[in-house]
């Protein structure tokens, strides 16, 4: 089982990207809601761990998780409204996003009882590890599943404009990675938090992977190992969900090889992390060839799918 903690929450994206006025097309998402639904459809044994409001967004999302075969046993639902996250969509398809986040309900997370027996993983991430009191709900949650073994997977997925104060989110963040497994983050991730990829390993992780657009994965290793993939080529839509999708992709791909283990990944091969990196890419570029969080099902990434060239 993977367990995934952190925030569902709605997307609005513009419908012409450019105009203020243009139509808002509201979709599902947050960014450990779709690596919930990510691993969900590459055909993962996953659960999603959250709080999610009873209006009829949270609705929406719980049903679709349901939908998409993620466990929810380990929701906590609230009257609170749903936060919403207003995307702009740029010439290139990246997406930036301003929040609506005051008194929802994802804020109000608390710490659920024990984990199940079979968890292996728990991923965390984005903007529930930065809003109050949620974020040091999941916080403690981090560290408690740490203390008993499970691999954490962490992916800051940073959103600037909800960080009153950086530095002390950049000291935060360092307080964690004693607790990881492994650190996922986007480039532009990487440069905000200071792009000390040594510093973090040498304080916990066993990898650090690093992702570059459309040129591709690298995973960075405790023992001084650096290993890379290209991106995939594909007619990109826009850029909403695929960090999310590689989290997702990455967790999968060490799962099916049973190396959901910090020694594990400590010592994994040269090819197998070109395996593991290409299967992430695939993945990703799927996601990008399409509107909206939409990541791959497992169908779509075997040998002879059509999408990516």
């Amino acid at each position: 089982m993977i367990v995934v903690a952190g925030e569902a929450l709605i997307d609005l994206v513009p419908q012409a990207p450019g105009d203020v006025t243009a139509p808002l097309l509201p979709s599902r998402g947050g960014g450990p809601y779709n690596t919930a639904v990510a691993l969900g459809r590459l055909g993962a044994q996953v659960s999603f761990c959250s709080r999610i409001s009873t209006d009829m967004f949270g609705g929406s999302l719980v049903e679709h998780l349901r939908t998409e075969r993620v466990g929810t046993g380990l929701i906590q639902r609230g009257p609170e409204p749903t936060t919403l996250a207003l995307a702009s969509i740029g010439a290139d398809g990246s997406a930036a996003y301003g929040f609506y986040v005051e008194g929802s309900a994802d804020r109000l997370f608390e710490v659920p009882g024990e984990l199940a027996a079979d968890t292996r993983a728990l991923s965390l991430g984005t903007c529930s590890l930065v809003l109050e009191p949620g974020a040091s709900a999941y916080e403690e949650l981090m560290r408690r599943e740490a203390g008993r073994g499970v691999f954490i997977a962490l992916d800051p997925n940073i959103r600037a404009g909800l960080i009153p104060d950086a530095e002390a989110y950049r000291a935060r963040f360092k307080s964690w990675l004693p607790y990881v497994s492994l650190l996922k983050l986007s480039e532009e991730d990487a440069d905000w938090l200071g792009a000390d990829v040594a510093g973090w390993l040498a304080a916990g992780p066993s990898a650090v992977v690093i992702t570059r657009g459309q040129d591709g994965l690298t995973a960075f290793t405790r023992d001084g190992g650096e290993f890379s993939v290209p991106g995939e080529r594909v007619d990109v839509v826009d850029t909403i969900g695929a960090g999310d999708t590689v989290n997702a992709a990455l967790l999968h791909a060490l799962c099916e090889r049973n190396l959901l283990s910090a020694q594990a990944l400590a010592s994994l091969p040269g090819h197998t992390w070109t395996d593991v990196l290409g299967f992430a890419a695939r993945a990703a570029a799927v996601t990008c060839s399409r509107a909206g969080a939409e990541p791959p099902y497992a169908r779509e990434l075997r040998p002879g799918a059509a999408g990516v060239v």
